[in-house]
This record gives C-alpha cells, sequence and structure tokens, in this order.
C-alpha cells in the first residue's frame, strides 16, 4: 500500500506547502470562504474588543488537518491591528521556552500556537497563570536558595490549534474564552476557494472544472488548492496552458488516482478488503489493519476519518462496518442475510 499517493490527499501540509498556502491566505474575515457560524461570531468578538481597547479572548480552534486553523489565526491578528508570533507545541520543550517567548510580548499581540495538545505538562503549568491573569511565575535559582519572581505581562490573546481535541487537559482548555469547531467544507464553499486560489496563481478556472476539483477534495480546502496546483501541471504540459478545462481536470486527477468521492487507491483498498474479505463486517481494527497491511494508527488517524464522516463506514461495537454506500461505490452486490438474519444497513 506505500504506492498509494496519500501524500496528495492528506490534511497535512507537506514540503514547501506553507509557504504557497501564505500567499493563497485570506487577509480579512470578510475574504475567508466557509466556517459561517464561527466566522460570524469572531466578527462580534473582534469589534467588541476593539470597541473596548482590550485585547481578544484567548482562542481555541479544533479541527482535521487543512481546514484553515493557521489562516483564521492569521485573519485573526489581521482583523485586530497585531502582530502574531507563531510556535507550536512540539517546540516549547522546556518552561523557559515558552517564559522567553511570553515576556517579549506587547499589549495586544496574537501568540498563535499550533499542535497546542503536544505541550509538555511543565509548559502547560506556566502557561496558566499567563492565560488567566497574565503574569508568570518563575524559579530563580536551585535548592534551599531558590527564589519565586512574578513578572506582569501586557494582555495578550492566545489563539491554540489542535486536530486532538480530546487530548487537551481540562485545566488548559477551560481557559480559552471561545472554542471553535471547524468542519468539513461543503462543495460550494470549495469552488469559492478553488476561484480565489486559481485568480491569485494566475490560472483560468472553468466553472465545471472547479466542481470536479471540489467534488474530490474530501471537503479540505489545503486539498483542494493541493489538487488544483497538480491539475495546473497536467494542464500546462498536456492541456491548454493557464486555462483548466474538465475534461484535463478529470484527466489529472484519474492519474492521480482520486476518484469522483474522492478517495484514493488506499481508502478503495480498505472498503474492498472489508467487503471482499469480511463480508462487509463487522470486524475488529487490530484485524482489519493486519488483511491490509498497515499498521493500527495508519488506519484510525489517517484512512478511517474520511470514510466515517463520508459516510462509507461505520464503528460499532463489534468492528468497522462497511455502509451500503460503500457496496454500491465499489459496484458490489451486498450478500442476502442468512434465514433468520437481518441486513445490517
Amino acid at each position: 500500500m506505500s504506492g498509494a499517493p496519500r501524500e496528495v490527499l492528506g490534511g497535512q501540509a507537506a514540503g514547501d506547502e506553507r509557504r504557497l498556502e501564505a500567499a493563497l491566505r485570506p487577509r480579512s474575515l470578510e475574504e475567508f470562504v466557509g466556517q459561517s457560524d464561527v466566522r460570524g461570531n469572531l466578527q462580534v468578538f473582534i469589534r467588541a474588543a476593539r470597541e473596548r481597547g482590550d485585547a481578544l479572548d484567548h482562542l481555541l480552534l479544533c479541527g482535521p488537518p487543512g481546514l484553515g486553523k493557521t489562516a483564521l489565526a492569521h485573519v485573526v491578528a489581521i482583523e485586530m491591528g497585531a502582530p502574531l508570533r507563531a510556535t507550536s507545541g512540539p517546540v516549547l520543550e522546556r518552561p523557559g521556552d515558552l517564559a522567553a517567548l511570553l515576556s517579549n510580548l506587547e499589549a495586544g499581540d496574537v501568540l498563535f500556537v499550533d499542535e497546542i495538545h503536544r505541550l509538555h505538562p511543565a509548559v502547560e503549568e506556566i502557561l496558566y497563570p499567563a492565560m488567566e491573569d497574565f503574569h508568570l511565575d518563575l524559579l530563580i535559582g536551585q535548592g534551599p536558595g531558590a527564589q519565586s519572581v512574578r513578572l506582569d505581562l501586557p494582555r495578550f490573546t492566545l489563539v491554540g490549534a489542535t486536530t486532538r481535541a480530546g487530548l487537551l487537559t481540562a485545566p488548559l482548555r477551560d481557559r480559552f474564552g471561545y472554542v471553535a469547531r471547524l468542519d468539513y467544507y461543503p462543495q460550494d464553499d470549495l469552488v469559492a476557494i478553488l476561484e480565489r486560489g486559481s485568480e491569485r496563481l494566475g490560472l483560468r478556472l472553468d466553472p465545471e472544472a472547479a466542481a470536479v476539483i471540489g467534488a474530490r477534495a474530501r471537503g479540505t480546502p489545503r486539498i483542494a488548492l493541493r489538487l488544483l496546483r497538480r491539475v495546473r501541471d497536467f494542464a500546462e504540459v498536456e492541456g491548454a496552458g493557464s486555462r483548466i478545462e474538465p475534461r484535463i481536470a478529470r484527466f489529472a486527477l484519474e492519474r492521480l488516482g482520486v476518484d469522483t468521492e474522492g478517495f484514493d487507491p488506499l481508502d478503495r483498498a480498505l472498503l474492498r478488503t472489508l467487503i471482499e474479505k469480511f463480508d462487509g463486517g463487522p470486524v475488529g481494527l487490530d484485524t482489519l489493519a493486519a488483511a491490509l497491511g498497515e499498521d493500527r494508527g495508519t488506519v484510525e488517524d489517517l484512512i478511517e476519518p474520511y470514510l466515517l464522516q463520508a459516510g462509507f463506514l461505520e464503528r460499532t461495537p463489534r468492528g468497522r462496518l462497511a455502509t451500503r454506500a460503500a457496496w454500491d461505490h465499489l459496484g458490489v452486490v451486498p450478500p442476502e442475510p442468512a434465514s433468520g438474519q437481518r441486513r445490517l444497513f
């Protein structure tokens, strides 16, 4: 399964993709497409904070990779007229790392911590008073002569981002003034994102081609823009240059192994294994992973989430179960249930 193009349909940024994303990033809440409830609430909170002349309450952004958490953090800083200082949970290895960062903040600054669920517990401990009371409690020296020093901090806004909200400790989660859950995007929003991205890339994207790409982007802007760039490559070499037509979009996506539902070979392999080897399930995760030739973590973290969200897979107390949509997508007719049994879908 190692040849499957998971790098094309994965939500995580790859290589120099963050630099490319920065050029396509929205510059205001008005320009930010999708997540209407979150965007509307932020407009109110930001306007209220600006009218009070105060820092915005701390903000936690949750959701799968590629949905715009980093972009939204940048937009919040722009709307507040404040600089954004960015870091990530794994980078802050020691309390001193966070203390140095916090002590250099100025009033109103926005501190963005990506993967905040990966903070070291000792680092997280000194973050609590910084978020709640805007001060740091530092221990100077060691042994009996050690002294505790309190350092006052300016009022700042912490924007945390996480793909695993369940891994956050309750004390940390409770210190955020607003917790926003970002959901997968409908196709219309992805088409609008693709149209804006094509303009900035100097491309002519036919509306039907945008719909073709948007339908296969797994509800994720990062994947939509990644597919757009790959389709652009095919258009420049085998198509009409900077113009992307529906024909070349379909051709490119087929070459990339991305089908009409946005599934790649690894997605289809899981569904086919579940259906052909286990009659659609239910089957335990470890058994399914072994039959697929992948480890449990790959199946649970990389393959399953979108199949579950799209309604092609179910988790049941007895194991994983292929839905009727999975059978139909693979063109396989479900077997008739044995006498006295009922079909599970």
